[in-house]
């Protein structure tokens, strides 16, 4: 039996909820599936058999949809979530890509960071403009693949 110490003698004690003033121990993770299928082995295991099956079903389809038109991410996201309905690992990985998104829109937000986009983007029209430009003078309004040879 592992008491999480290395010790002889000593016992890993977790303190209360009320102690601590944080959440249950597991902090929600694990399965969600019915209490009567978590009672039973087999049919938790095709349960999350299941489960597994349609998540990677849905992330699939996201994934092809990710060159083709269609809400690739979107699909994949809701993947990992039917995915985090039953397994830690895909409940911690959607707990990390909230946290990182938030912190994304949060210095998106950042009044230097948003100047920094601004000016780069609009030198990237700029540059666009200029190369359209100097494309129409070149060759005037013709598309690209009848260009003759000079």
């Amino acid at each position: 039996m592992n008491t999480g110490s290395d010790e002889p003698g000593e016992v890993a004690v977790v303190p209360d909820e009320a102690e601590t003033g944080e959440g249950p121990a597991d902090d929600g993770l694990g399965s969600r599936a019915p209490e009567f299928v978590k009672q039973r082995r087999a049919l938790h295991l095709s349960w999350q058999v299941g489960v597994f099956v349609i998540g990677l079903a849905v992330v699939a389809a996201g994934i092809v949809m990710l060159p083709l038109p269609g809400p690739g991410w979107v699909v994949i996201f809701g993947g990992m979530a039917i995915w985090a309905t039953e397994f830690v690992w895909a409940q911690l990985v959607l707990r990390r890509t909230k946290r990182k998104v938030t912190e994304a829109a949060q210095k998106a937000l950042d009044p230097k960071v948003r100047r920094r986009n601004i000016t780069l983007t609009v030198i990237g029209l700029v540059i666009i403009g200029v190369l359209a430009g100097i494309y129409l003078w070149k060759f005037g309004v013709v598309a690209p693949w009848r260009i003759k040879d000079q």
